[in-house]
């Protein structure tokens, strides 16, 4: 029999961070938090819980911390359906936890956030990475539900194509006119500084290697803020790679320019869900993928899995 007080310690220490503010949520004292997980640490053992500042999960206590998330949800409707079970308490609410792009939730990702949260009972936690990289978070359940650009079906959930979010090369005249006068070649483009957000992006190699067939070594400057970056591009810092919606009012009232005019990269994005929570995440699929439709590059999609 699974000790659910010590499993809803071992993720609210998670989520809040600490075991103090752990056992506010759970009116209770730290003291007996900190039992409750050790108890449970010793029962398994394994360590659920790397102590510090903030508390972080092992891969151990991320697949605790999912399976609280599948209970609590469970316990939620039951609720709904039989109040008299809570008895005079109120339940605690669930904590869904999911994954994204900066770009994605910079752009459309919010939208559909607050449509469901406007309609449900449950509270979001929205990690965010790497297009390429957020699937693994749905691989190491660390999350129940991600916008990923992996098109290979993440085993034990279920994929939809939401469609593609197209980005432009973008600079400001003035860089542009400094760097490019002659035009784009891989000579000026080993000069001009670029943008790029972390190590994890791809994106300006990506476009140039679409654009000139090849790999090219280039400056660049660290910027890890969507927002930030089209606004470096307007101040002339630099070039940089950002989504259609974000510089369309720029690239129109010719605050910004494109380095070679229609040549846009094209990202595939889909949502993947775990099978077992995809019944009880329908209505945020819904907006996710109600959304996608409206604000990215529909192309032919892909079946889902």
């Amino acid at each position: 029999m699974l000790d659910y007080p010590a499993l809803r310690a071992v993720a609210t220490v998670v989520q809040t961070g600490s075991f103090e503010k752990a056992a506010r949520v759970l009116n209770v004292t730290p003291s007996a938090v900190s039992q409750r997980v050790k108890q449970l640490e010793e029962r398994l053992g394994v360590v659920l819980v790397v102590r510090g500042n903030p508390c972080t999960a092992t891969a151990k206590g991320e697949l605790l911390c999912r399976h609280v998330e599948h209970v609590g949800m469970l316990e939620s409707e039951l609720y709904q359906s039989l109040p008299a079970l809570a008895g005079r308490e109120t339940p605690q609410k669930v904590t869904i936890h999911v994954a994204t792009n900066a770009d994605s939730l910079g752009t459309w990702f919010l939208k559909a956030a607050a449509r469901f949260s406007r309609q449900s009972a449950y509270l979001l936690n929205i990690a965010v990475d790497d297009q390429d990289h957020t699937a693994e978070w749905l691989q190491r359940g660390r999350v129940l539900a991600a916008v990923t650009s992996l098109d290979r079906l993440v085993a034990g959930c279920r994929r939809i194509f939401l469609g593609a979010l197209r980005y432009h090369a973008t600079a400001s005249p003035d860089f542009f006119a400094q760097y490019f006068a002659e035009g784009v070649s891989k000579q000026s483009l080993a000069r001009a500084p670029a943008l790029t957000f972390n190590q994890k992006d791809r994106l300006q190699a990506q476009w140039i290697a679409q654009a000139f067939r090849e790999e090219l070594s280039h400056p660049t400057h660290w910027l890890p803020s969507t927002q930030a970056f089209v606004e470096a591009c307007r101040t002339g810092m630099g070039w940089g790679l950002n989504p259609r919606e974000l510089v369309k009012n720029d690239l129109e009232s010719g605050r910004l320019v494109e380095l070679i005019p229609g040549l846009g990269l094209d990202v595939p994005l889909y949502w993947q869900v775990n099978r077992l929570a995809a019944d009880r995440l329908e209505g945020l699929t819904k907006e996710i993928v109600a959304t996608a439709r409206r604000d990215l590059v529909q192309r032919t999609p892909q079946a889902d899995g």
